[in-house]
């Protein structure tokens, strides 16, 4: 990049502005197509949601009966429904991804072509995520859940 280093000694890489554009361009798309996951994702959950009270509804009817297979469908039912939590955490990685990829875009912006005159924009610095890894569950049992 073309700017000073930050500290006397420190290395620099020397990047065409061109090619910083480029990959600006690139971590923007990935931003994009991020926010279009998580619309997908949130739609499926809600899509799964709705059937799976369709379905427990439906055996949960008096007329249903109480026989034991009737018992495991429900408890398979709740579980189902205890797995979609994964839904909570795809949205928090993707927000935290996004934050990272958002950082990154405008500090090499901010690196390879220097900041405008007269603009106040956030310093990337500041629109990192704190916390290198908001979700730190990687698996889901019925009755068990972490907060962050």
């Amino acid at each position: 990049m073309e700017s000073e280093p930050n500290h006397p000694g420190d290395p620099v890489v020397r990047l065409p502005v061109m090619v910083a554009a480029e990959v600006q361009d690139s971590l923007l798309v990935v931003m994009h197509d991020l926010h279009r996951l998580e619309g997908l994702i949130s739609h499926a959950t809600d899509n799964l949601m709705e059937r799976f009270g369709v379905a427990n509804q439906n055996l949960t009817d008096a007329t249903a009966g109480d026989s034991p297979e009737l018992q495991a469908a429900r408890e398979a039912l709740r579980n189902a429904v205890t797995e979609l939590q994964f839904q909570d955490m795809a949205s928090q990685l993707i927000w935290h991804t996004t934050k990272v990829l958002q950082a990154c875009a405008f500090r090499l912006a901010a690196e390879s072509m220097g900041a405008e005159e007269g603009e106040e924009s956030a310093s990337f610095v500041e629109m990192a995520p704190d916390r290198p890894n908001p979700v730190t569950q990687s698996e889901m049992d019925a009755g068990s859940i972490e907060l962050f």
